[in-house]
């Protein structure tokens, strides 16, 4: 029974006139070529005189491709062989021998090659790839030679490029990040792809790394070339670039490699900035031992595991003490004591230090108001919580909740509250000082700029870092001398950190410093240690601070 169409073709018919295979090849899509026992082409379908742009029949394929060789190609199976054409371009050449004399050639883009032909989708301000070009062109090369360690990814982020942009505005800005991107790309060779995620984060695709070394020489030039000065709109401008390196040995995804590199970039940071880090395993644990952190330090505000213990600062005029700086602790429930400098920095790259530092306003002001009427309650506050815009609120609630005197409650900020958008802080601290709660520096003398701050703001008091104390030098005595004379100049208090001996004391006193804090006046105390405390060293205070 005839099963076909009268209006379909007879398939025996179709197939009585078949195609010439010259029609077939032409047709397909690969490069194909067909050598005699020279290696001269005698045979090349269109697609192959696309790639070698032009007529190349009557050419030793030899001269087209530097490296081919007809040795190995026998009846036994075809061989491959990796090499570039006049284009730069990577093929993988498969080699045939035919049975009546002469050589079949198949092209194909090697995969890295097939990599550099994915569409670029480009950054408009930079002229960068973009994350989505990224992530195909890294998955491309995780596909090649799986195994090797052939693959590297360069997460780059920029240091201080927020304060060039809240300086010189967006404009310089833009201008500069222009600029990075010109240094990044003569940083790598042409096979590399640099892209822009975004703000000032960077990313680079290193490919054909040989080793270790390899990977670490880029992120070395690239640490020094951004780190160059800049010339831009007649500023002179200084910024840095942290790296984070990972090699395709320690991860076989896009978003693994990424997520390594992007690792080994906070741990550049953390150790200084201005440098770059290999992603280790241990990096991996630490992230993991951070979020656990993370998560006990959310359960711990939660079920108020954080305490507060007091240390006392002494008057040098009178050898009294007039007041306690709060200081947080927290007794984890499982792992003890747990240092504040383990907890503080995870806390504000969290932002949970605002939670905090609310807390212990509070509870340091309603503790500071059961002492004696004159005893002054010093608290650190982190720059964070003047971002976050409700520093000034906070702290009249906690005045009015506890009923404590404003003037009896000392703020103590750091350089680094006043790094970024100085002029919003200064306006906080203004508004503060004029609610009657002073305000110091603290840790002064480690920043770049506390001078220029002490002009900008009129400050209660100044308290100088404790390396300045420990070290008996005459460096260390001449910073002394002069911050105390600065100070009295501009009638400030001038408080030394970190007195542990008597003789840092004697040599305090001798330098005209006012007060003095550290384990020789006084240890971090419980509150209910206070009052026995004071009734040892104010022994007038003690009735007061019995009540």
């Amino acid at each position: 029974m005839n099963t076909h169409s009268p209006l379909s073709p007879d398939p025996v018919a179709r197939l009585a006139s078949p195609p010439s295979p010259q029609h077939i090849l032409a047709a397909l899509p690969r490069p194909v070529l067909a050598l005699d026992e020279e290696g001269v082409v005698v045979y090349a379908n269109d697609a192959a005189e696309a790639v070698f742009e032009g007529w190349v029949v009557g050419l030793n394929l030899r001269d087209l491709m530097p490296g081919f060789t007809l040795s190995g190609a026998s009846q036994s199976g075809p061989v491959v062989l990796r090499l570039a054409c006049r284009r730069n371009e990577t093929y993988d050449v498969t080699l045939a021998a035919l049975a009546d004399g002469g050589f079949v050639v198949d092209l194909r883009l090697a995969p890295a090659a097939e990599a550099n032909l994915i569409a670029i989708d480009r950054d408009e301000l930079t002229g960068l790839a973009k994350r989505n070009t990224l992530m195909a062109h890294l998955a491309a090369a995780l596909e090649q030679d799986a195994g090797a360690a052939t693959v590297a990814v360069h997460c780059v982020d920029l240091d201080r490029f927020k304060t060039v942009n809240d300086t010189l505005g967006h404009a310089v800005g833009d201008l500069l990040l222009k600029k990075v991107a010109d240094r990044l790309t003569a940083a790598c060779r042409k096979s590399d792809l640099v892209a822009r995620l975004g703000g000032d984060e960077f990313v680079i695709l290193q490919r054909d790394v040989e080793d270790d070394a390899a990977a670490e020489r880029l992120a070395a030039r690239i640490v020094d070339l951004v780190g160059r000065t800049y010339v831009l709109s007649g500023h002179t401008i200084n910024i840095g670039a942290s790296v984070g390196v990972a090699l395709r040995a320690e991860a076989a995804q896009a978003r693994d490699l990424l997520r390594n590199a992007d690792l080994a970039l906070y741990e550049a940071k953390r150790a200084g900035r201005g440098r770059f880090r290999t992603f280790e395993a241990s990096m991996d644990t630490g992230l993991q031992e951070r979020r656990e952190m993370e998560i006990d330090l959310r359960r711990a505000l939660a079920l108020k595991q954080f305490e507060l213990s007091y240390q006392p600062f002494v008057d040098l005029s009178t050898d009294r003490v007039i007041g306690f700086e709060a200081l947080l602790r927290w007794t984890h429930p499982v792992k003890g004591n747990i240092p504040p400098l383990q907890f503080i920095p995870l806390a504000e790259e969290n932002g949970l230090i605002v939670k905090i530092g609310e807390w212990v306003l509070r509870q340091a002001c309603i503790e500071a108001a059961t002492w004696p009427d004159e005893m002054i309650i010093a608290v650190n506050v982190s720059p964070l919580q003047f971002k976050a815009d409700t520093l000034l609120d906070t702290v009249s609630a906690a005045l009015a909740r506890s009923g404590l005197p404003a003037h009896r409650l000392e703020i103590e900020i750091t350089e680094g509250a006043l790094l970024d958008d100085t002029d919003n802080v200064l306006v906080t601290l203004a508004a503060l000082r004029d609610l009657g709660v002073k305000i110091s520096m603290d840790d002064f003398g480690t920043g770049y700029s506390s001078l220029a701050y002490l002009q900008k703001f009129p400050f209660s008091k100044i308290k100088i870092d404790r390396s300045f104390v420990a070290t008996d030098s005459a460096d260390s005595e001449a910073i002394l001398k002069a911050v105390a004379s600065l100070g009295t100049s501009l009638g400030m208090a001038i408080t030394a950190e970190g007195v542990e001996t008597a003789e840092q004391l004697a040599r305090i006193r001798s330098e005209r410093c006012t007060h003095v804090q550290g384990y020789l006046t006084g240890r971090p105390m419980q509150p209910a240690k206070i009052a026995d405390f004071l009734s040892r060293s104010n022994p007038d205070t003690v009735s007061e601070t019995a009540r």
